[in-house]
């Protein structure tokens, strides 16, 4: 396949912003609007300590919001990239375990958005958003 010419890169660079941008702002609005929803699908994982799932519940959407906003608003790009990176690789890691574990939760991912249960379609989505967040930080190749 050709490399892309820059001007094409950066059009394609801002689209993927935007996308994965309003993916992350969407996600986290939903879980903020219903912390203790969101709280009860941490719990669910059975992978947060007690103690720890409601500074887990309130504070991941808030980092999805945020980092979400910057890649908007093309702003630290590359920074909010790489924690979209960490964020997405560990809800791959924690749906992974779930289903490893025969789990039937709901996922929690966009809220209670459709009340679907964890399966492959989670791994699918996320293994997307993860390798539009590496792309943008550069993970794969140079970022600008």
């Amino acid at each position: 396949m050709k490399p892309l010419t820059p001007p094409r890169e950066r059009v394609l660079k801002f689209a993927v912003s935007w996308l994965l941008g309003g993916l992350f702002l969407w996600a986290g609005s939903l879980k903020i609007l219903d912390p203790k929803e969101f709280a009860t699908s941490v719990a669910n994982y059975r992978l947060v300590p007690y103690p720890l799932i409601n500074l887990v519940a309130i504070t991941v959407p808030w980092v999805e919001v945020v980092a979400g906003l910057f890649l908007v608003l093309q702003r630290w790009v590359r920074a909010s990239a790489l924690v979209m990176t960490g964020m997405t690789a560990a809800f791959f890691v924690f749906i992974v375990s779930a289903l490893a574990r025969g789990l039937n939760i709901e996922c929690g991912c966009f809220g209670t958005v459709g009340g679907h249960n964890i399966g492959l379609s989670n791994l699918v989505i996320d293994s997307a958003m993860l390798a539009m967040a590496l792309w943008l930080s550069g993970g794969t190749r140079h970022a600008r």
